[in-house]
């Protein structure tokens, strides 16, 4: 959420980030809905004043003085519940038109309408060369014991799974080292609720814009897609003093998403699913641009130095305005090589928000002055898995179907390779 002041104040650039990142917003709506919201409110605080005034003269009033008084009062009562009930009308429009409102993009970002505009930033790592047809994930790992999916899809449904074997001991393998590597930085290890409030949802910009991806519980709670959401919630109206900040945690939790709009997009095998699991970096910080990008770029070192010690080749983007969500001032995506489809897949999201998350939670500091300043917040994919499987398994195969592991993993889940069972 945007300041209605800096809104009212800058209102062709309000404009402009909205049309960058292609979403319908009427700038000129909200102003006046905001100019009809300012005037009622004004006329009910003079109403209000009238009323106060007019207790104030029937208490020092005579009994001969106090019945004309108290029928003026009693019209002023009817006019001021009448303006009340406007404003509360008013207010809810104007809260509904704010929830709406873009955040807007740094001016870094590029021009495009969807990922396919997306600009490379770097690249890193030697694409692998086989002496023989790469072969999928799927095809890879059905054979060797990892991966049902035709067991999945009959107790989950579409795009369930169960990983098996050696992949779950991969799977505790690559958290347990993306913890480990983070804690090392400082950050804060915590295990998220899944199922969580719609407030927290509002809070970081997925309501009410990305309702029909969510899974919704029968008490009106809903189930996260990534641990953002509960960390994000979990300073929710507080004030910190300035020499807390940052506030840096690693969270971890399963999460679930509906995939909705996604028809026809891998169908098959664990690139997207309904179900899976993240550890998610969230930063809180001093509420200035300088501090936000500076936290931004460490998280995507951070991502970088993480899959370059697993080996995998990747490359990373700038998203263009297209592909921004509703609240990121920019985002970085990191993509991993996938030999069989011979191109580069997401495997991370690094973005950063400004003000836009803390607004709406509320979440402020006190800076050297004791001035009372929203923070800034960043959040970013550590790992999240079993998509990060795909790229490791499909870069690591060789050619008798086993399944190398990378040397910095070896510790973490006890075998150098993943072989055929006989």
């Amino acid at each position: 959420m945007l300041d209605i002041k800096f809104i009212r104040d800058n209102t062709e650039l309000v404009a402009a980030g909205a049309k960058k990142k292609h979403i319908t917003f009427d700038v000129a709506a909200l102003i006046a809905i905001d100019d009809k919201r300012l005037a009622t409110l004004a006329e009910v605080e003079a109403l209000r004043a009238k009323q106060n005034a007019a207790n104030d003269g029937i208490a020092k009033a005579s009994a001969d003085e106090r019945e004309p008084l108290l029928l003026d009062m009693r019209a002023v009562k009817q006019e001021l519940d009448t303006k009340e009930e406007e404003l509360k009308s008013v207010m809810e429009e104007w809260r509904a038109l704010m929830l709406q409102v873009p955040n807007v993009p740094d001016m870094s970002v590029p021009e495009g309408a969807s990922d396919a505009d997306n600009q490379e930033f770097t690249t890193w790592g030697e694409k692998p060369h086989f002496s023989f047809t790469p072969k999928s994930h799927s095809e890879l790992m059905e054979p060797l014991g990892l991966v049902d999916f035709e067991r999945g899809s009959k107790v989950s449904g579409f795009r369930g799974y169960f990983l098996r074997n050696e992949a779950v001991t991969l799977s505790f393998a690559l958290w347990r080292f993306a913890l480990d590597y983070a804690i090392k930085q400082g950050f804060t290890p915590m295990l998220t609720p899944t199922i969580v409030r719609k407030e927290s949802f509002f809070g970081t910009g997925y309501l009410p814009q990305g309702e029909e991806d969510l899974y919704k519980t029968q008490d009106g709670e809903y189930l996260a897609g990534t641990a953002e959401v509960p960390t994000m919630g979990f300073h929710f109206d507080e004030t910190f003093d300035a020499g807390e900040l940052p506030k840096k945690f690693v969270s971890f939790s399963p999460c679930y998403r509906r995939e909705a709009g996604s028809h026809g997009k891998d169908t098959h095998g664990l690139m997207r699913l309904h179900e899976f699991y993240k550890v998610e970096a969230v930063i809180l910080c001093e509420g200035t641009h300088e501090e936000s990008v500076r936290f931004h770029e460490l998280l995507r070192e951070n991502a970088e130095e993480l899959l370059q010690a697993l080996e995998i080749p990747y490359r990373v983007v700038v998203n263009c305005g297209g592909d921004l969500g509703l609240g990121q001032v920019k985002k970085y995506d990191i993509e991993a090589w996938v030999p069989s489809e011979n191109m580069y897949r997401e495997t991370h999201s690094i973005s950063y928000f400004h003000d836009f998350q803390t607004r709406r939670f509320n979440i402020k500091y006190k800076d050297s002055e004791g001035k009372r300043r929203f923070a800034h917040s960043l959040n970013g994919t550590v790992f999240a898995t079993p998509r990060l499987l795909i790229p490791l398994i499909e870069n690591f195969q060789q050619a008798d179907g086993s399944i190398a592991i990378p040397t910095a993993l070896q510790p973490y889940c006890g075998f150098e390779k993943i072989v055929p069972r006989i």
